[in-house]
C-alpha cells in the first residue's frame, strides 16, 4: 500500500493572505493527512504579516510559492497552479481544520467514474461542529434565478448535520472552501475566471465543467471543519462582489432565452433587498448592491461571450427549478429538503 504508483498525485494548495494564525492552527492536521501520494503547497498572495517566517520555521516540509501581488481567490489560485503539475488539485483554504482520512474517499470516487471533475467534502461549522457551514454545507445546488445555496445551507440558515445528506450524489457546485479538481480540466478550461477577484469563482468554474459535460459531485464520507470569512470579512467589499460575480455568472452562461427576463428579475428582487437594507439603516449593503448592478450595467457586452451556450440551467445537476425566494421568505421553508426533495417527491 505504500507504493505510491498505485495512488494519484495529489497537490493540496493552500492560498494564503495573512493567514499566519490559521496556519499554525492547521497546517499540522494537513500534514497528517495520511494519503501517501501527496504534496502541500502554500500558495501565498503577498500577504503582509509573518506568514512566510512562520511557514520557514515550524513548517519546513511544506513548498512554499510566492506572489508579489493579492491577486484574489480567483487569480491567486490561476498564478499558483500553473507552476504545480499533479494529477488532482485540493484547493483548501487556511481555516479549514481536516480529519486524517479525508483525502482517501474523493480521490477514490473520481477515479471511479472519469466524469467527475470536481468534488468536495461535507462542510461542517469548526466553532459549532454538529452544523453545516456556509460555504458549501453538504454540496452546492443553484435555483432557476442563479441563487446558490446547498444541502444544508438556505441563505443564512445553517442546518444540525444528523447524518439526512450522507448520500454521495451529483451538485451544481463545489465549495471552494475545499475544492478537488482535475488539473487537466482546470487548466483546459483556463482556470477561474480572474476579474471575479473573490466570491463565486468556484461556481462559476462548476457551472463551465458542468457545460463541458462533466460532473460535480460531493462525498460526505470526507468531513472537513470550515472557520468561514478567514480572509474577505463581512462588509460592504464581499456584499458588492457576491451581488456582481453572481449576476455575471448568469451574463455569461444562461442561454438567451433565459438570460434577459431573468437579469431583469435578478435586478428587481436585488433590488428590493437594497431598499429594505436602506430603511433598516444599512447603508453599506444598499451602497454595494448599487454599485454591483452599476458595474453589470456598464460592462454587459464585455461580459457576454461570443459563444453563447444554448444548454438551459434546469439540464444541469444541481438545479432547483423554483425559486428559493419565494420558498424561503413567502412559505418559511428553510431546509434544503423542504424545499428541493419534497417537492421531488
Amino acid at each position: 500500500m505504500n507504493d505510491l504508483e498505485n495512488f494519484p498525485s495529489v497537490a493540496i494548495v493552500i492560498l494564503n493572505y495573512n493567514g499566519a494564525h490559521y496556519l499554525q492552527q492547521f497546517l499540522p492536521a494537513v500534514l497528517a493527512s495520511t494519503y501517501p501520494n501527496k504534496r502541500i503547497i502554500v500558495a501565498d498572495n503577498a500577504s503582509t504579516d509573518q506568514s512566510i517566517t512562520v511557514l520557514q520555521n515550524n513548517f519546513p516540509q511544506v513548498e512554499v510559492l510566492i506572489n508579489q501581488q493579492n491577486d484574489g481567490f480567483a487569480g491567486g489560485y490561476n498564478w499558483a497552479l500553473q507552476q504545480i503539475k499533479s494529477t488532482y488539485y485540493i484547493l483548501l483554504n487556511s481555516d479549514v481544520a481536516v480529519t486524517p482520512r479525508w483525502v482517501e474517499p474523493i480521490i477514490t470516487l473520481m477515479e471511479s467514474d472519469n466524469t467527475i471533475a470536481a468534488c468536495q467534502p461535507k462542510l461542517l461549522s469548526y466553532h459549532t461542529s454538529n452544523k453545516f457551514e456556509y460555504a458549501g454545507a453538504c454540496g452546492g445546488w443553484m435555483d432557476a434565478l442563479g441563487y446558490p445555496f446547498a444541502r444544508g445551507r438556505v441563505f443564512d440558515y445553517m442546518e444540525t448535520d444528523s447524518g439526512q445528506y450522507n448520500n454521495t450524489m451529483p451538485i451544481f457546485w463545489a465549495s471552494g472552501a475545499a475544492l478537488f479538481i482535475k488539473s487537466s480540466v482546470f487548466h483546459t478550461l483556463n482556470g477561474f475566471t480572474a476579474s471575479f477577484f473573490a466570491h463565486q469563482e468556484e461556481i462559476e468554474l462548476c457551472w463551465r465543467i458542468q457545460l463541458s459535460g462533466y460532473k460535480i459531485y460531493v462525498c460526505p464520507q470526507s468531513v472537513v471543519y470550515h472557520v468561514g470569512a478567514g480572509t474577505l470579512q463581512k462588509g460592504g467589499r464581499k456584499i458588492y462582489l457576491n451581488f456582481r460575480n453572481n449576476l455575471m455568472m448568469l451574463v455569461m452562461h444562461l442561454p438567451p432565452n433565459e438570460k434577459y427576463w431573468k437579469l431583469l428579475l435578478r435586478f428587481f428582487l436585488d433590488a428590493l433587498s437594497a431598499w429594505k437594507s436602506l430603511l433598516n439603516g444599512d447603508i453599506a449593503f444598499f451602497i454595494a448592491v448599487a454599485k454591483a448592478h452599476g458595474y453589470i450595467l456598464t460592462h454587459l457586452n464585455s461580459v457576454i461571450v461570443e459563444k453563447q451556450t444554448k444548454k438551459p440551467l434546469k439540464s444541469l445537476q444541481g438545479v432547483y427549478s423554483g425559486s428559493i425566494i419565494w420558498q424561503y421568505f413567502l412559505k418559511r421553508k428553510k431546509t434544503f429538503a423542504e424545499i428541493v426533495e419534497k417537492k421531488r417527491s
